[in-house]
């Protein structure tokens, strides 16, 4: 019989220590060791490699690369997001808030994919009859799809290799155990070990996985980042609540290109992918209201716009407001400084406040002049000249510096009917843009200038 020992695992790193202490010696965070009693395991193949040649030492040259082919899920804004679509033997990780779409999305697309391929769903949260409900709900081939209502790790992958699905879903990775690891299902070893053993499966057996994760109250996956570190892809969705529309972003895919963004409308039909979320995104915008600019941004390879809104005030207590949605907090500092030294705009006293509408999430610094002509435009209550389109990085010494892609915004622009563009001189285009009146500043005295007028 297995000696049973007693281990405290760190709910951040998954780092464990024989005994409590109040902080982590792994990661140095306060108040994460949870007990749990974990048998030693016995000698098997549980951590036998997946490869046959794993071992062997060969020459990088003598290894044939060979261009890895991939499936499309019927679903044009998660190919995307995939890079084309799913590839043969890839764990997929998806991760988002309780309730956003990630099951709805996943039982749409395995119903795309049930035409060409054999397909499993397997639920740990759900009763068969109540995905049957939302299949009903969402008008899905049911037929094309096979499902298991079961959490026991050993169960699944002896389902998966007696069955032999292409593509297999799990829903979810935290509700999972093993036999292997006593403690919880959804504590660090559990999810650790269940997403292991089902990577090795999915390498060995040329399944792909998709694994649906929990997040925690910030945001991120729950468990251990190694979790992240293990997949081949992992996907975040994003959105209001309160709004229709769902972003998915990927942040690591090994098959394709990261920050590439998926755009869905959330119907009584399930998710419909948006092929135009500028459109979507600037459908209430107007351009006679001050303290709004829209910036066109780059999201992985599309162009899209943006309307950037913001609040200046007068402050009414003893330290001014900086609050940010969708934008990067320090970087409003940095830019109120900037504006301030070399705009000649003080906003010391003022509260100052950042929304990017539609629910975005806006990291690229080519923000930097549309949020700037945002606050000036809202300081001095005179909305910016209509059918205006900006984008562009600010540097400490005042310097509009440029981004990259700018072709591509200015076309994407012109096409939805705007007029007038300020850009970084970098930007310019060499031929002209038809409809498309270009001003390339390279300072940012020069863009709030012009904005006086």
């Amino acid at each position: 019989m297995a000696k049973i020992k007693t281990v405290f695992s760190c709910a951040e790193c998954g780092g464990q220590t024989p005994k409590w202490q109040g902080q982590c010696p792994h990661c140095n965070a306060w108040n994460t060791l949870t007990e749990a009693v974990q048998a030693a395991p016995a000698a098997n193949a549980r951590f036998q490699s997946w490869s046959d040649s794993a071992t062997q030492v060969q020459k990088l040259s003598d290894v044939q690369a060979e261009e890895v082919p991939r499936d499309p899920s019927g679903i044009e804004e998660l190919d995307r997001v995939l890079g084309g679509g799913v590839v043969r033997g890839a764990v997929i990780l998806i991760g988002g808030d309780p309730g956003i779409g990630k099951s709805t999305l996943l039982l749409q697309a395995l119903s795309e994919i049930g035409a060409r391929r054999k397909v499993l769903y397997v639920s740990g949260e759900e009763s068969p009859q109540q995905i049957a409900l939302r299949a009903t709900r969402l008008s899905v081939v049911t037929d094309r799809v096979d499902l298991l209502a079961e959490i026991r790790l050993e169960a699944i992958l002896e389902t998966l290799k007696r069955e032999q699905p292409e593509v297999a879903v799990i829903d979810s990775i935290q509700t999972l155990y093993t036999d292997q690891v006593t403690s919880a299902p959804g504590s660090v070893s559990q999810v650790r070990e269940c997403a292991a053993q089902l990577t090795r499966m999915a390498k060995q057996t040329g399944i792909t996985i998709l694994l649906v994760g929990h997040v925690t109250k910030e945001g991120s996956l729950a468990g251990p980042r190694v979790l992240e570190h293990m997949v081949d892809t992992v996907l975040y969705f994003e959105g209001d609540s309160h709004s229709n529309y769902r972003m998915i972003r990927a942040i690591k895919n090994r098959f394709g290109a990261v920050n590439e963004l998926g755009v869905f409308v959330m119907t009584d039909r399930g998710l419909k992918g948006v092929s135009n979320p500028s459109a979507i995104f600037l459908s209430s915008y107007r351009d006679d209201v001050a303290g709004s600019c829209v910036l066109v941004t780059q999201e992985g390879s599309r162009p899209l716009l943006v309307e950037i809104q913001a609040l200046v005030d007068d402050c009414h207590g003893f330290q001014p407001k900086r609050l940010t949605v969708g934008l990067e907090q320090n970087r409003l500092a940095m830019l109120l400084a900037v504006l301030h030294r070399h705009g000649g705009v003080a906003c010391f006293d003022q509260d100052v406040f950042l929304n990017a509408v539609g629910g975005v999430k806006i990291n690229e610094p080519a923000a930097d002049l549309a949020i700037i002509l945002a606050m000036v435009s809202s300081l001095r209550n005179k909305a910016l000249p209509e059918k205006l389109v900006v984008f562009g990085e600010v540097g400490l010494a005042g310097e509009v510096r440029p981004v990259a892609r700018g072709q591509e915004r200015l076309k994407e622009a012109a096409k939805l009917g705007f007029t007038r563009a300020i850009v970084p001189q970098a930007n310019r285009p060499r031929q002209p843009i038809d409809g498309l009146q270009v001003i390339a500043v390279e300072r940012l005295d020069q863009a709030v200038d012009f904005c006086r007028e």
